[in-house]
């Protein structure tokens, strides 16, 4: 049978038309397969491309915050277990480094990028790391996260930040346009140095290609460069095994992870609710012109601080690298939830994790770490209400002072006046800030003072309300409603 042109066209076409709708299939290639996972005899740089407002997948970067969406936050999770199980094999991390937030202020608002260490968190928390759990030294105890560094570098803060009193190199993180070239010195260090272990970068894409270039440039590897943004599935490797004389290769990882849009789903078994502490005082009223009070000159209006304590740290007696562990996990997810109906924030703050602070002591030595929990903990909450994030990074946290500077920050000056603030911070200060407010109040003495916050208290909410003529509220008995002994010791896994 004679077929006419237009049954031959169909004749063409059908097959096409009908594979494009049923079966998916498409004239692209498949990714490559990846790389096997890499070797622990080797020294092996890994880079995990982190997400801005210049290079991000669809959807993964709110554009007015510049945080990461909820389909952000998904991608990130996920990426911990690809990276974890098909890059380090389900080896543990020998160190990991991210961008310190203020050296990439984002938007008109300078927003600070917290999106680099957001997207180690959870691949951090799937590691462990043994500390000494008392404060001389000893009794060595193995915790469920990593210590993530994320600190600066002499001559290297950006300007408007605290400078640090003492640098410690052992916690120094990555500088978005490294400043004096400190992100290439960290990096030769390492390769100088020889040890065989897994060295993980999480910085956006400008940071990591420029890491990449000048590690090509100082070792002469000739390495092939990506010349673009490759999305954010992608992760580079640079095994280099001590002792050899050729150049070492770049492998490419591709997680191909579709993150669901919605905020992440946790296993309700995990919690436990957890009836809200009744402390004494339960609450504070201070009045102007009542007992001896004397509202201050320059005290904003209209202002209400909810303050929370960051989540799960301390495993096992004092110990600490200022990093939450697996059980905090669950609390930082779970804020969102926890405090729904509870608080009513219109942005979020906390320290800047840049600083760093005594923990306890590794089998190296080391017990200064960067202070990365307070602002991992809120930053899921800021991701889920879709909230500005921001933080305090002109008080050194470290200064005897730094309570009284701190409450004049947050109460002073008419910045705050007629908003609503979730604040996460340590608990060692949270009653000395709210004490220094209080303070304020009783010029001539007599303040009263606020609770002590128990070291073993991760769930008390804080809420602190400064009326329109200045008078001031403390309600010191409510809670997020989580019982910490019931949070699984592992981190969800996603």
């Amino acid at each position: 049978m004679k077929l006419s042109l237009v049954d031959t066209i169909k004749s063409l076409f059908l097959p096409i038309v009908i594979c494009a709708l049923f079966t998916g299939c498409s004239s692209s290639q498949s990714p490559a397969p990846n790389p096997s996972p890499l070797l622990a005899s080797d020294i092996n740089l890994i880079f995990v491309v982190s997400e801005d407002l210049d290079h991000s997948g669809q959807g993964d970067v709110n554009p007015i915050t510049a945080t990461l969406t909820d389909q952000g936050l998904q991608r990130s999770l996920a990426m911990a277990t690809f990276l974890q199980k098909s890059v380090l094999g389900g080896n543990n991390v020998t160190a990991i480094y991210a961008l310190e937030p203020t050296t990439h202020l984002q938007t008109a608002n300078n927003y600070p990028d917290m999106n680099a260490l957001m997207a180690v968190q959870q691949f951090a928390l799937l590691n462990r790391i043994t500390l000494s759990s008392d404060l001389t030294g000893t009794s060595p105890y193995t915790g469920q996260n990593y210590p993530i560094n994320v600190s600066y570098a002499p001559g290297a803060v950006p300007s408007g930040v605290a400078v640090p009193a003492q640098f410690y190199p052992t916690c120094q993180g990555l500088d978005y346009s490294d400043t004096n070239g400190n992100n290439g010195t960290l990096v030769n260090g390492i390769i100088s140095k020889g040890t065989p272990g897994f060295y993980v970068f999480s910085a956006p894409w400008k940071t990591i290609s420029s890491m990449l270039a000048k590690l090509n440039t100082a070792h002469n590897y000739n390495l092939p460069v990506p010349a673009n943004y490759a999305g954010p599935n992608h992760i580079y490797a640079v095994p280099i095994t001590p002792g050899t004389t050729g150049a070492p290769r770049l492998l490419t990882y591709n997680s191909q992870v579709i993150p669901a849009a919605t905020y992440p789903k946790l296993d309700p078994a995990a919690f436990v609710s957890a009836a809200c502490s009744t402390p004494t005082p339960a609450s504070i009223t201070v009045t102007g012109g009542v007992g001896g009070a004397v509202i201050p000159a320059n005290i904003n209006k209209n202002e209400t601080i909810y303050l929370v304590r960051h989540a799960e740290a301390h495993p096992h007696g004092y110990w600490s690298d200022n990093n939450y562990v697996g059980a905090g996990q669950w609390r930082a997810l779970n804020l969102p939830y926890a405090l729904l109906g509870k608080i009513a924030p219109d942005q979020v703050w906390s320290l800047d994790p840049a600083q760093s602070s005594t923990g306890t002591v590794s089998a190296t030595g080391q017990s200064q770490w960067s202070s990365v929990a307070p602002a991992l903990t809120v930053q899921p909450y800021a991701i889920a209400n879709g909230l500005p994030f921001n933080l305090v990074s002109s008080i050194d946290t470290s200064l005897s002072s730094a309570p009284a500077s701190l409450s004049n920050f947050f109460f002073t000056g008419n910045t705050f006046s007629n908003h609503k603030l979730l604040v996460g911070w340590m608990y060692t200060q949270n009653p000395m800030i709210v004490n220094a407010l209080l303070s304020s109040y009783f010029p001539n003495g007599g303040a009263p003072t606020a609770p002590a916050w128990s070291p073993f208290d991760y769930d008390s909410l804080w809420v602190i309300k400064i009326d329109a003529a200045g008078n001031l509220m403390v309600d010191f008995s409510q809670c997020e409603g989580m019982r910490s002994s019931a949070l699984p010791e592992m981190p969800p896994i996603f």
